[in-house]
């Protein structure tokens, strides 16, 4: 690993421990869905509303392929 990569790898861990502490309970909440609803099926909608109002909406369908990834996320954070 190179010093760029270290930088940004810092950089990152600063950001997230600055979200957590500006958003204490999406952690909370992600780790609570972590636990038992991220099964084949599952439907992860995500709503983004801009302060002038424009609403953005999507969602994705949890396949079997898509669980290992979700289980790299959960491993990201341990």
């Amino acid at each position: 690993m190179n010093f760029n990569q270290i930088t940004m790898l810092s950089k990152m861990k600063n950001a997230m421990e600055t979200f957590r502490r500006n958003h204490p309970k999406f952690p909370l909440f992600l780790n609570a869905v972590s636990q038992d609803a991220l099964v084949e099926g599952t439907i992860i909608e995500i709503n983004v509303t801009t302060p002038e109002g424009k609403n953005y909406c999507t969602n994705v369908k949890l396949k079997s392929s898509d669980l290992e990834l979700m289980e790299t996320l959960k491993n990201i954070n341990s």
